[in-house]
């Protein structure tokens, strides 16, 4: 393959999911950041219009009904469910609240498709019950892993479908970041590997597959000041082919002003076939940076390839979340980010967490077997 038609495959592989529709009519719960500034953002640069909204508060409601022109506010999202027009339901509220919501969607046969919020759920029982509704009733849940749909990550996962860096031998992770934590985690003891580095638990999954073996350690965070178990986390993953993936989730990054700061996350990867290498854009959002990677292998050797992009993973990268979902539904196919596939996420979260409390390595399948 010629190079120049080789970068036009890597950048194609970033762009989100076709549908053959831009008329689906979705209902939003939450009015929040991701909901504002992300999903009702993406949404609307590629064309989908939601028609109904529903949080805690209806003046939240409201207030982002009138910027996006979503034609029905309602006081609640149980009355909004009622509405037989809706056919996808678009959550974005705490992942303990959304179990109530999925098996009240379940119950509406108008509704074909549901795209949860990250985490899907604090524990394993209740993402398998979430997992057991799409079974059982048919319809398509999918999981808003929206750093599948970081351009970088796509691009990165065509060079290893196409095998141009041969077998996968080692991939890292690197973030120094300042997360704002979310007011509603502060109601769990369980913070970070929850809150941000699921993450990297989800991406190292999508990229390379299910673990044999987790290893994880962690600290508290001195600039998180409410309860928490872990702030600086670091977890490995161990394949049966002796593949390792680390990541360290540096959230303290530094004491921050007056001292100059540090930001930034990076990853690599590294391969019997060739080498590559990236950054992600997220820590600088508001600003739009793309995220990047160069990338070196035999196939093309002595130079580095670098594909670029014009997108950003926040917001751009929720285009391709929903249109995921609604692909899925017009092909009648399991939606890539399916509650299915998520419940192993959900799995390896709860094995580092094992990991952390026994200080011993956790296999994985092992987790997935408790009740």
């Amino acid at each position: 393959m010629e190079k120049d038609l080789l970068i036009s495959k890597i950048v194609d592989a970033t762009k989100p999911p076709r549908i053959e529709r831009k008329d689906w009519r979705i209902a939003c719960i939450g009015s929040g950041f991701i909901m504002r500034d992300c999903h009702l953002r993406a949404y609307q640069d590629i064309g989908l219009q939601p028609i109904a909204i529903a949080s805690r508060q209806r003046k939240n409601s409201q207030s982002v009904a009138d910027q996006y022109q979503i034609p029905n506010v309602y006081d609640t999202w149980m009355e909004m469910l009622q509405n037989d027009a809706i056919e996808i339901v678009d959550i974005a509220i705490p992942p303990d609240k959304q179990l109530e919501v999925v098996e009240e969607a379940c119950r509406h046969p108008n509704i074909k498709g549901i795209l949860c919020q990250k985490p899907v759920a604090m524990n394993l029982q209740e993402a398998r019950r979430i997992a057991e509704l799409a079974e059982q009733t048919g319809k398509k849940i999918a999981v808003n892993s929206n750093m599948r749909y970081d351009q970088s990550m796509r691009a990165l996962k065509y060079l290893l479908d196409q095998r141009l860096l041969g077998d996968p031998v080692l991939a890292t992770i690197e973030m120094r970041a300042i997360p704002h934590w979310q007011e509603f985690l502060k109601q769990y003891d369980r913070l970070e590997l929850y809150g941000m580095g699921i993450h990297h638990i989800d991406i190292f999954r999508f990229l390379f597959g299910d673990p044999e073996d987790i290893t994880a350690i962690c600290r508290t965070d001195p600039r998180t000041q409410f309860p928490h178990r872990d702030g600086i986390t670091q977890y490995t993953y161990k394949y049966a082919d002796d593949l390792m993936c680390t990541s360290l989730d540096d959230v303290w990054a530094g004491p921050n002003e007056p001292c100059e700061k540090d930001i930034y996350i990076k990853w690599r990867v590294e391969g019997t076939e060739g080498m590559a290498k990236g950054t992600i854009g997220w820590p600088m959002y508001p600003a739009r940076e793309p995220s990047t990677l160069v990338f070196t292998c035999k196939q093309y050797p002595n130079q580095w390839i670098e594909p670029k992009w014009d997108q950003v993973w926040f917001p751009d990268a929720f285009q391709g979340t929903m249109s995921s979902l609604l692909a899925a539904i017009e092909q009648n196919q399991e939606p890539e980010i399916s509650i299915a596939d998520n419940v192993n996420t959900i799995g390896c979260v709860e094995a580092c967490y094992q990991s952390i409390e026994s200080k011993k390595t956790v296999r994985l399948d092992q987790v997935l077997r408790q009740d």
